[in-house]
């Protein structure tokens, strides 16, 4: 760069560090919100992606040009198959912190899912009865077979989702019924309402600081580099900051996608979409799946999971939308 007459903007956002490489495909999920009603349910559901399509939907969007007439959507397809509640578990809160004080897993558990409790589910429930005025939360253990959603994996997917609606009591009664059973996606979340949607990105590799955090190339007569930041720090401190433009890890980062809304939720085979010759990297859809507006984290055939919004809209419309045309072809094929 040598010189400059004037500022430049801020290249890279520093609100993703480190921006290293995530542990887990299957994505963690750290808070899930507190929502109002006083019916308890799961807050987040496990999906599979599938692939990305669009949509013609009718514009719901009062006060806006496009009201009433049709809009093209970028949609995301998710199988979503039915899940097994195999487990509850219950929180504490000590020194500001949520400690588990007790957990009970199901009689009848799927093939390959491990039972980490010999605890009755009878005898649980009437021993953690009286006790419930001092717990701080109650979580679900779900469990998916990747089969079903059209995976190889053979393992089962077990993980931890959080209960809202109602007190602490109502979400007791609600885990203990639906111990061994399963639930569907549809039973969660309806059509037309809005998700957060948290999965691991694509993967690109190490890149260098244009691809990586997109900073402008150098003049072809400033130096010996073109693709490179043109300084990376003063003589004092003798350190390079952390917010300097470097080369690294360049995708496979936990991202959550706010404000999906849910266009609809069918069968595949009441409504099947598959496309001649089946999905790109995926195959036929043989489940339940969700059209979701926009965008999801991460490539085809990655597990990630829809959740209850954070930050709900509160004007925000959640009826059912109306959907004109669904596409059934993939991009590139006749």
């Amino acid at each position: 760069m040598g010189h400059r007459k004037h500022s430049a903007p801020r290249r890279g956002s520093l609100a993703y560090i480190p921006r290293g490489r995530v542990g887990d495909l299957f994505p963690t999920v750290h808070n899930w919100p507190r929502i109002k009603g006083a019916t308890p349910t799961i807050l987040g559901f496990p999906a599979v992606k599938v692939s990305t399509i669009h949509t013609i939907t009718l514009d719901d969007r009062e006060k806006t040009p496009n009201f009433g007439k049709p809009r093209f959507n970028p949609t995301s397809v998710l199988a979503v198959p039915d899940t097994a509640v195999v487990g509850m578990r219950l929180y504490v809160k000590e020194n500001g912190a949520e400690r588990a004080v007790g957990e009970v897993y199901a009689k009848s558990l799927p093939k390959g899912v491990k039972k980490r409790s010999s605890v009755e589910p009878e005898k649980f429930v009437e021993a953690w009865k009286p006790k419930l005025a001092g717990l701080a939360k109650v979580s679900a253990v779900l469990a998916i077979v990747p089969s079903d959603a059209g995976l190889s994996q053979k393992e089962p997917i077990v993980f931890e989702v959080g209960v809202g609606g109602g007190d602490i009591g109502a979400q007791f009664d609600y885990l203990g019924k639906a111990l061994g059973k399963t639930v569907k996606f549809s039973e969660v979340f309806k059509p037309g309402g809005y998700v957060d949607v948290i999965g691991v990105t694509k993967g690109h590799g190490f890149e260098g600081p244009v691809t990586r955090m997109g900073i402008k190339r150098k003049q072809h007569k400033s130096r010996k580099s073109v693709r490179a930041v043109g300084v990376i720090g003063p003589w004092h401190p003798a350190a390079v900051m952390y917010t300097v433009a470097r080369a690294g890890q360049h995708g496979l980062h936990q991202r959550t996608e706010s404000g999906k809304r849910i266009l609809t939720i069918s069968n595949s085979k009441d409504a099947p979409i598959t496309p001649k010759g089946g999905f790109e990297h995926f195959g036929d859809l043989r489940t339940d799946y969700a059209l979701v507006r926009g965008s999801v984290p991460g490539a085809n055939r990655r597990v990630v999971v829809v959740r209850y919004p954070m930050r709900p809209h509160p004007k925000a419309k959640t009826a059912p939308v109306q959907v004109l045309e669904v596409s059934t072809k993939v991009a590139g094929r006749k």
